[in-house]
């Protein structure tokens, strides 16, 4: 039979290839010009979607004179020394009035930063808290008004703190998580990706349990100056992904600090204003890390802050350096047998 005729096994009979594919071809161009404007008309959404979304993410030094025009500029992360950072409250109120921007006092496992700032009517705040979990992980809260995190903090945290500010609280993410949804609040996970285990996406969390922790939350921190820049990328993947609140902040330890990364909203310029715009997603994310030498005077002063919680944190250090160990290790072998097994099966096909 000459190549250009196909039989047909079903009829029995035989046609000409080249009419098949004539008849093909035109089908395939009459589908081509009927979808083709519906796809490029989706292709352009979606990539006008996707610009819309990146531009909510910037890796950038703030313009915070350009910000404020039109927008509630607030650095949401911010420490004082109640806890582990160097300056008072007053000192941070000047400062951030100074650049124009409010502030979320978020120290650790402690609340009477955040009561004190509320008292400068002058200067924009959210009263939040960033607490420790059991497995030494940081979520942080921030509340409409002064009086739910008090309340909040009386009942539900203070009772269960460890020997010191700085240590964890005897709750797991969970029961923080719990506690803190009966509250008109906003629950956002700091630094999700970092070097240890106080950012949620960590050994301690098998995939099922943080898929649940990270739908229970109202969202993620995805740029933080304190972070490493790598780790800081991975938290924006993640803010994209889960298509959830983003926020960031300095996580400042010092006046230097502060507006180094800022949370904006086109919004009225008040804590409760911002802490909407958060929810319904109407916030972007500018700035960039601190550099290396900044970042260790800041751990050096956070080291000094509370040695009461040092052995708090060297048994934890220890169990997850050796649960990273156990992973590692795993991990290794399991790619080893795979190397064997391919190699062995090349040299013999039927292994």
């Amino acid at each position: 039979m000459p190549p250009f005729l196909v039989f047909n096994p079903i009829t029995g009979g035989v046609f000409c290839a080249n009419k098949c594919l004539r008849v093909c071809l035109r089908l395939l161009l009459i589908c081509v010009n009927h979808f083709q404007p519906i796809a490029t008309a989706a292709m352009n959404e979606q990539g006008m979607m996707m610009d819309e979304v990146v531009k909510k993410i910037v890796f950038e030094k703030p313009d915070l004179a350009f910000l404020r025009k039109r927008h509630a500029v607030f650095d949401m992360h911010f420490h004082t020394r109640y806890t582990d950072g160097r300056d008072s409250i007053q000192a941070i109120a000047a400062r951030a009035r100074a650049l124009g921007i409010g502030i979320a006092i978020t120290d650790h496992n402690d609340i009477r930063g955040a009561l004190e700032m509320d008292e400068y009517k002058d200067v924009p705040s959210i009263p939040g808290i960033e607490i420790t979990s059991r497995e030494g992980t940081h979520i942080l809260v921030y509340f409409y008004a002064r009086q739910h995190l008090k309340k909040f903090y009386t009942k539900y945290i203070k009772p269960f703190l460890g020997r010191d500010v700085m240590s964890s609280t005897k709750l797991s993410m969970e029961e923080i998580v719990h506690c803190a949804g009966l509250f008109p609040s906003v629950m956002i996970f700091p630094h999700p990706y970092c070097v240890a285990y106080t950012g949620i996406c960590n050994l301690n969390f098998d995939e099922p349990r943080l898929e649940r922790l990270l739908e229970s939350v109202d969202g993620v921190e995805v740029i933080n100056a304190e972070n490493i820049h790598r780790w800081n990328l991975r938290c924006a993947l993640l803010g994209l992904r889960l298509e959830k609140a983003i926020t960031g902040g300095s996580d400042g330890h010092s006046l230097y600090h502060m507006g180094k990364v800022v949370t904006y909203a086109p919004c009225d310029k008040s804590g409760p204003a911002m802490l909407s715009a958060i929810k319904n997603g109407s916030v972007s994310v500018v700035g960039k890390e601190i550099n290396l030498f900044r970042k260790v005077a800041s751990s050096g002063a956070k080291l000094n802050a509370h040695a009461g919680a040092y052995p708090d944190r060297l048994g934890k250090n220890i169990r997850y350096s050796y649960r990273v160990i156990h992973v590692k290790s795993v991990l290794i072998r399991r790619q080893l047998q795979l190397s064997f097994y391919r190699r062995r099966s090349k040299l013999n096909p039927f292994f």
